[in-house]
């Protein structure tokens, strides 16, 4: 059931919603992650609309919340690179994955750099995926510079002519602002092979206001194009991808759902205002 179908149900009859109702359904905005700035301001409009036209009404005004940005994957005419960031713990590296099955299945030829040298667990995790996925994953030594990795990554790119370069990136140095400076020299040394098109930060959708943190963070620090969002969905705490996306005006280009690698697709916003609302 989606976190609006008791809304939608108080909307259409609003004489007779009492302020308890509200305060109700404002609770549950709260807890479904929407934030309290936005909660306030869709039950302020909520309580204008009237009649039979409550869900289409309301269906208006939750997309005005969606940013109107393109949701599209840059691509160039030389090899396309995305830098993939985000915390530990966000599946950031198994997306990565995800991303790259993704591109090879609509026919693009994908390459990726496991610049997330500090955590060898993620190399290899990374190297265990390519494999499944096809695809050739550049390694360094253990703990070498992930700059140095990703720029033999973008190399090979050139030299394999791939349509797409994918860099995973480490989640967490000694403090904030090393781990952002180790991300600006990623992308340093990357552009001077290729530039980067895509920055694009993945975050658990489970993780409410938190996520918003950590998307102002990365986006002043290393200027974000997209977003992908795991662990997803219209129920419980699916808020979250609105309150995101009107907080930071950033596309959620793709979402993860589960742990196959085919749990991966491009976000559709009617899609995904469907599954709140219905």
């Amino acid at each position: 059931m989606g976190i609006f179908t008791r809304f939608v149900a108080k909307i259409r009859g609003t004489s007779t919603a009492s302020n308890l109702d509200w305060d109700e359904l404002k609770a549950e905005l709260l807890a479904a992650d929407l934030g309290p700035s936005l909660t306030e301001k869709i039950i302020a409009q909520g309580k204008q609309i009237k009649g039979d036209d409550a869900q289409e009404s309301l269906r208006v005004i939750l997309n005005s919340y969606l940013t109107s940005k393109s949701r599209e994957l840059v691509r160039t005419n030389t090899t396309t690179v995305i830098l993939v960031v985000g915390v530990n713990g966000v599946g950031k590296t198994t997306t990565v994955a995800k991303l790259a099955n993704h591109l090879k299945e609509s026919g693009n030829s994908v390459l990726l750099g496991a610049a997330d040298t500090f955590r060898a667990a993620a190399v290899d995790q990374l190297c265990t995926w390519g494999d499944r996925v096809g695809v050739v994953v550049v390694t360094g030594k253990a703990m070498s510079e992930p700059a140095s990795v990703a720029f033999d990554a973008a190399k090979a790119a050139v030299a394999a002519k791939v349509d797409y370069l994918i860099i995973d990136t480490a989640g967490r140095l000694h403090t904030k602002n090393d781990l952002m400076a180790e991300l600006g020299k990623v992308r340093r040394v990357i552009e001077k092979v290729l530039p980067v098109s895509e920055t694009l930060l993945v975050l658990d959708g489970t993780t409410g206001q938190n996520a918003l943190t950590q998307a102002e963070l990365f986006n002043e620090a290393v200027t974000l194009t997209g977003l992908i969002v795991t662990k997803l969905d219209g129920s419980a705490r699916g808020g979250a991808a609105l309150a995101i996306e009107n907080r930071l005006d950033l596309p959620i280009k793709f979402v993860g759902t589960g742990e196959a690698i085919s749990d991966f697709s491009p976000f559709d916003g009617d899609t995904y205002l469907e599954s709140l609302i219905s």
